[in-house]
């Protein structure tokens, strides 16, 4: 996984799916985090006890040794928070893994923002420093481009854009991650729990009306490009 800043909370994934994995690091990145991911239990156990990290988001189904038995592993050398993530939800397993030392339970049917909120209380509560949301930066610019989280506002070059909510928080999101490219499947993850409609294909309408307010073809983008049978990327003109 790509390299962050040092001065980033440092997470670290345990989990064997790949793409959760790159998902979990392109939401939480943009927001502060430098995330980093271990595909196996006995990896896991060597990275979580002989490293510094902020909190561990440990997946119960591992290939050679199951989540239990590496919580076990690093409760036995290290007190950092535990965030445990598994397809199981089943009562008896959330009570075996906060018996032996989970901080807290997420089944892999979690939003990007709930699994935010838990790795921000795990840490609060164990002294830990996590970003807080006033952390992130006040504004995005991209070339002649200026978006404001706070006032939910987008101006390019001096014309405010109107833009639907939709389309300005699949803005903000590729601006989160500019340079990167983000998937359909990671903006709809991200825009879910919105109180609009959003779903696979009409990410592909949203954006389209997006570009048409940036003025952009896609065909010479100047700010979204496409990457067929990947997803969106927010690109700098001014550095094309």
């Amino acid at each position: 996984m790509n390299a962050a800043p040092s001065q980033a909370t440092r997470i670290l994934v345990i989990d064997d799916d790949r793409k959760l994995c790159r998902l979990i690091r392109d939401y939480l990145t943009p927001l502060g985090y430098a995330v980093e991911a271990v595909h196996s239990g006995p990896e896991g156990v060597e990275r979580a006890t002989s490293e510094a990290w902020q909190a561990v988001i440990l997946d119960l189904m591992l290939p050679g040794l199951d989540g239990f038995e590496v919580l076990k592993r690093i409760r036995a050398k290290v007190d950092v928070p535990v965030l445990m993530l598994t397809a199981r939800g089943d009562e008896a397993d959330r009570i075996v893994g906060l018996e032996i030392g989970a901080d807290d339970y997420l089944p892999k049917t979690f939003s990007t923002r709930e699994l935010l909120a838990r790795l921000r209380a795990v840490t609060r509560r164990t002294g830990r420093t996590a970003p807080a949301e006033n952390d992130a930066p006040a504004e995005f610019v991209v070339g002649q481009l200026r978006i404001v989280p706070d006032t939910r506002s987008a101006v390019l070059g001096d014309q405010p854009l109107d833009l639907t909510p939709v389309e300005f928080d699949l803005l903000l999101s590729l601006a989160r991650a500019k340079g990167r490219v983000r998937t359909r499947e990671a903006l709809l993850e991200e825009n879910r729990d919105r109180n609009y409609d959003v779903f696979d294909r009409s990410i592909d309408v949203h954006i389209s009306a997006l570009r048409r307010k940036l003025g952009d073809d896609p065909k010479q983008p100047r700010f979204i490009r496409t990457y067929r049978g990947a997803g969106y990327m927010l690109i700098n003109p001014d550095a094309e």
